[in-house]
């Protein structure tokens, strides 16, 4: 395998407040990591370094051995940065089907392949962005970042504050994505259990700096370590 995402010796913050401190990361092809930490632990700001929307104060970051470090963020997803935030910020006056095609670039990830892996849209396709639930609003986030046909997809906890019913369903779609369609991912997610059964590595952050790397397996095995790491039990 190949390394796909580097990030290296990276700085990074808001303003003149440093969040990151030196942080080096790396994805290789088809792999997926789950990036896990309490809260204000740097997770977001990482995220949103790759994507471009912090001020870097030193370091790189590669993609496919390119050097991205200088594009802007819309030069990132064109370079094959996916990138589903928090706030999922879809098109709320737009349909489903325009939300998913607005942005879409050529290649496997096309819309009948989105409604196969989402029923669920393809029966809202007529619907306002403004019309559904916050899993379905969910959907169409991971969908619409499918239609870029990503090289790396970040998920910013993408299962956060949705009914357990929902939560069950896109836990099923994102292991699909990542077991069986081999996309590369970078997860964030409260419930590390949860990321680290569905993941290949895992990275825990705190204060801004990288404290632990290894396999998901070898972390998933350790009750303990988990809850020490994150200083919460979360069975």
């Amino acid at each position: 395998m190949s390394e796909l995402l580097k990030v290296e010796r990276i700085v990074a913050g808001y303003g003149e407040a440093k969040v990151l401190k030196d942080i080096d990361l790396s994805l290789e092809q088809g792999q997926a990591l789950a990036l896990l930490g309490r809260n204000g632990t740097g997770k977001t700001t990482l995220i949103n370094t790759i994507v471009g929307h912090t001020r870097r104060f030193a370091g790189r970051i590669w993609l496919n051995g390119a050097d991205i470090t200088g594009f802007k963020p819309h030069q990132r997803a064109l370079a094959g940065i996916g990138w589903v935030p928090q706030e999922r910020n879809i098109f709320k006056s737009l349909t489903v089907e325009e939300n998913l095609t607005a942005i879409a670039v050529p290649g496997p990830w096309d819309l009948a392949r989105i409604y196969r892996m989402f029923p669920r849209l393809q029966e809202r396709r007529a619907n306002m962005g403004n019309q559904l639930s916050g899993g379905e609003q969910q959907m169409l986030a991971i969908g619409r970042a499918l239609m870029l046909n990503p090289k790396v997809l970040l998920l910013d906890e993408p299962l956060e504050g949705l009914a357990p019913i929902i939560v069950q369903e896109l836990m099923r779609i994102l292991s699909d994505i990542i077991r069986d369609e081999g996309l590369s991912v970078i997860l964030v997610e409260q419930n590390a259990r949860k990321a680290l059964s569905i993941t290949h590595n895992a990275v825990v952050l705190e204060r801004g700096s990288v404290i632990h790397a290894s396999t998901a397996a070898q972390l998933l095995a350790q009750d303990e370590k988990i809850d020490t790491l994150l200083a919460v039990s979360q069975h």
